[in-house]
């Protein structure tokens, strides 16, 4: 393997290869599809959403999904917040009702506990790649996929492979493995082969590129301006290696992509994108799902139904987190019968959706055996690797005044000014809480809408302190884009070094994006977490300590920062 591409000889021998499980002509699959009505067939396509908790039997929510599975007008459905009881719960009871095993999916980028509470939680993407070993992300793939199986989750919407090429993107950034393309190739396969050799399906996204963008498509159409040997030079490069490692499936964004389309239609709507160059030219065999159909850069103007029927058109197999999936299968049940989508057309996504089903094993087993979740979830084994990669991917931008480790005089005055750029935040509060078990700490939240007196009185806490700790959350941040961060907020950090007493260190952590640490160079010393959790929070009292050195390395490009 090199540069985390399989050989196609390598990928033979693997069975939880696309390459291998979409050639499957089981006799499972061929007898389910011949016994499909054309109202069924369109059900399998459709994924519908479930708050993962469990508020009994006469539940709206409950009674709703129990319904569509029953009815077979869903085919799958995609957890969203909720815990592992619940998760498995409802798991077991839609697949009891559904004739067809059901395709069950989540977000887990970060961990089964992105969605679940009671399971193992994980820094995100471009913490790993700070952490900078292929086998650690493996591992970390591994433990998410025993995790996620033990709940009946069979599929994961990650990992993010687009290249955080924009440091104003504000809807990847830390998901990403960051810039460089060998590098994001390396621990996206080893994050693929560590979830599909261990039986879930991995979902690369978001097809063709969402790096270089600055507009959030939950919102908005973001627009990707690169044109077609752009595209071959960077976005696409983490793709092709996907899809030559034998990712199982690739999500389609929503976003539009004019130079290689001709229009301003989604990607994920898209026949170009979908079907000329993800099938044809990049010869994907496996899933492809949309993001999901919830999100407003879909909708101007047009009717959930045109949308899916719109998403059937281009190629897509799965149509993912519809707001209302009943209305939606509907609308293409009319367009088949109408003979707007041929049913062959069905055939093809439908018979793709049988081969993962039959090779997660679903027509054998699709209940799972809840006695089993405290031994297989949230373990101490699965939260010592959590643990390791969270220290390991500490990254020290720069240290010009050598104030690592903290040394405090006994019983000094230690000000956590925790830097938010819109008001309500809450990252910063843990770690906050945690420097109060070890300091004499005295927290000042900044946001926008702060007050002059509130400035004034953090500024004399400074002058008075033995060192000063700046942290925030701060998701995106560009010199070439305006800053949320008010003229006041901006002033006072700059001005931070010269309020401290002579002597006094100061020190800015980012439990976000890393680039926000490259917009004041006054602060001599900075360093990247990249997440706010448990984890990073024991990591980090202990670097402050002396306990432990920073050894991450940045996986993104800062002014005068090599990665």
């Amino acid at each position: 393997m090199a540069n985390g591409v399989d050989s196609a000889e390598n990928l033979r021998r693997k069975p939880w290869s696309a390459q291998a499980v979409f050639s499957s002509r089981d006799p499972w699959i061929e007898r389910t599809l011949r016994k499909m009505t054309i109202r069924e067939k369109v059900g399998q396509m459709i994924v519908a959403k479930v708050d993962a908790r469990y508020n009994g039997d006469s539940d709206a929510q409950y009674q709703l999904i129990s319904r569509l599975a029953a009815e077979g007008k869903i085919g799958g459905i995609m957890f969203l917040k909720g815990d592992i009881q619940s998760a498995g719960t409802l798991a077991n009871r839609f697949q009891e009702v559904s004739k067809v095993p059901l395709l069950v999916s989540a977000d887990m980028e970060k961990g089964v506990a992105m969605r679940l509470e009671g399971a193992t939680q994980f820094s995100p993407a471009m913490a790993l790649s700070a952490a900078g070993d292929p086998a650690l992300a493996r591992r970390m793939a591994e433990i998410v996929a025993v995790e996620a199986r033990a709940v009946g989750i069979h599929q994961n919407y990650a990992p993010t492979v687009d290249l955080n090429i924009n440091p104003a993107n504000p809807v990847i950034n830390t998901r990403s493995f960051g810039d460089r393309i060998p590098l994001v190739n390396a621990m996206s396969a080893a994050v693929i082969d560590g979830l599909q050799s261990s039986g879930v399906a991995a979902t690369v996204k978001h097809f063709p590129g969402h790096g270089d963008v600055t507009v959030d498509s939950h919102y908005a159409l973001p627009v990707l301006e690169g044109d077609r040997r752009r595209l071959e030079r960077y976005e696409l490069q983490p793709f092709r290696a996907a899809i030559s490692q034998g990712v199982l499936s690739v999500m389609v964004g929503h976003l539009a992509v004019p130079k290689l389309t001709g229009t301003m239609e989604p990607a994920s709507l898209s026949r170009t994108i979908v079907t000329s160059l993800l099938r044809d030219e990049l010869g994907f065999r496996g899933l492809v799902v949309t993001d999901a159909l919830n999100m407003k850069a879909l909708h101007n103007g047009q009717t959930d139904g045109d949308i899916a029927i719109r998403a059937v058109h281009a190629g897509n197999d799965i149509l993912l987190y519809p707001e209302e999936p009943e209305v939606i299968f509907e609308a293409v049940c009319a367009a088949v019968e109408r003979g707007d989508i041929l049913e062959s057309r069905l055939d093809h996504s439908v018979r793709r959706i049988l081969q993962m089903k039959r090779w997660l094993g679903l027509d054998r087993q699709k209940l799972v055996d809840l006695s089993r979740l405290n031994e297989l979830v949230g373990t101490p084994a699965n939260e010592r690797v959590a643990d390791k990669i969270a220290a390991e991917s500490l990254t020290l931008i720069r240290d010009r005044n050598r104030n690592l480790p903290l040394r405090l005089p006994k019983k000094g005055a230690l000000v956590n000014i925790i830097l938010n750029d819109r008001p309500g935040q809450s990252v910063g509060r843990d770690f906050a809480d945690s420097l109060r078990t070890r300091y004499n700490v005295t927290t000042f939240r900044l946001t926008p809408a702060s007050k002059p007196e509130f400035f004034r009185k953090a500024s004399r806490a400074v002058s008075g302190a033995s060192a000063v700790i700046l942290t925030t959350g701060i998701q995106a941040w560009s010199r070439s884009m305006p800053s949320k961060l008010s003229e006041e907020q901006r002033d006072f950090v700059r001005s931070l070094p010269s309020m401290t007493k002579a002597g006094a260190p100061v020190l800015f952590i980012s439990f976000g994006t890393p680039y926000i640490l490259d917009a004041f160079p006054e602060i001599g010393s900075a360093l990247c977490a990249y997440s706010e959790n448990d984890q990073t929070t024991s990591a980090l009292l202990e670097v402050l300590n002396g306990e432990l050195v920073p050894k991450g390395r940045l996986p993104v490009s800062l002014d005068g920062v090599a990665p």
